[in-house]
């Protein structure tokens, strides 16, 4: 693909953990770039759940684990890292049969030499419960690793409704990472039609988005801004929180749900200025 393939597009970028990776992507083919990181990562805020979850998973607690999120695997295994188990959590990894939620999970496993046992093929919640409902979990004993602070009652009693135990484990917490006046601005500059497109790769990114927009009573200029902006998106459960606020994605993925296709998406779509 061309380097030149975006030059004269800025595109806007709400992305929190990967921000300057999605960043060079973005400006090696050509675009300027506009950073408004919505949502910090932080770790659990009480530490003694996920201790004991670990715990659990070392003694061969579970027969099986679900892995929603790469960010919370890793954060576990950070954890693991600072407490002196991590090669035995390692270990019990290895043993387990592992179902993941998009090429995240998978690609966490991969860092320590671990695939996983089956993918959902849509990488959602409702996807994952569709892969279960497929496989023997009687008498099971599920280990779930959530994301934020999201109970996730559905995918819970999906499992549950198969004759399983969740166990469950939130490693992580959400929290705003960007100031209100420059989420003010970001908006803002989506009415001007200052950017070209704006990439979504989190539902917390639309979430805090339209929580503070609604905050300050800009709901209204928030979505003339989306609806002059092409609104890319990096899969399925980015897509639904942006339709369920009536929100037109105009880039989007059929397969393949990381950043690098959705950049090549953009650039196909938008082409040089």
């Amino acid at each position: 693909m061309s380097s030149l393939q975006l030059t004269g597009r800025t595109i806007g970028i709400p992305e929190s953990r990967e921000l300057d990776r999605l960043a060079d992507m973005l400006q090696a083919l050509g675009a300027e770039t506009l950073r408004c990181p919505l949502v910090a990562i932080l770790d659990a805020p009480d530490s003694a759940p996920v201790d004991a979850w670990l715990d659990s998973l070392i003694a061969g607690a579970f027969t099986e684990l679900v892995i929603l999120t790469g960010e919370g695997l890793r954060r576990l295994l950070d954890r693991a890292e600072r407490t002196g188990k991590h090669a035995a959590a390692v270990a019990a990894l290895g043993r387990l049969r592992t179902i993941t939620r998009g090429p995240k999970p998978a690609r966490a496993l991969k860092d320590i030499g671990l695939s996983p046992t089956i993918a959902a093929k849509v990488p959602t919640s409702a996807g994952v419960a569709e892969l279960l409902a497929t496989l023997e979990l009687k008498g099971a004993r599920v280990g779930l690793q959530l994301y934020g602070t999201e109970p996730n009652l559905p995918l819970v009693s999906a499992i549950e409704s198969r004759g399983a135990k969740v166990h469950t484990v939130a490693p992580y917490i959400y929290a705003p990472a960007a100031d209100e006046e420059r989420v003010a601005s970001f908006i803002a500059a989506m009415g001007a039609g200052s950017l070209d497109a704006v990439a979504f790769t989190s539902a917390s990114q639309v979430d805090r988005l339209f929580e503070v927009a609604e905050k300050r009573e800009l709901l209204d200029a928030l979505r003339a801004g989306l609806a002059r902006t092409k609104v890319a998106s990096v899969g399925p459960v980015v897509n639904e929180a942006l339709t369920d606020r009536g929100i037109a994605i105009a880039i989007g993925l059929d397969h393949g749900f990381v950043m690098k296709n959705l950049c090549n998406a953009i650039a196909a779509a938008l082409g040089p200025k």
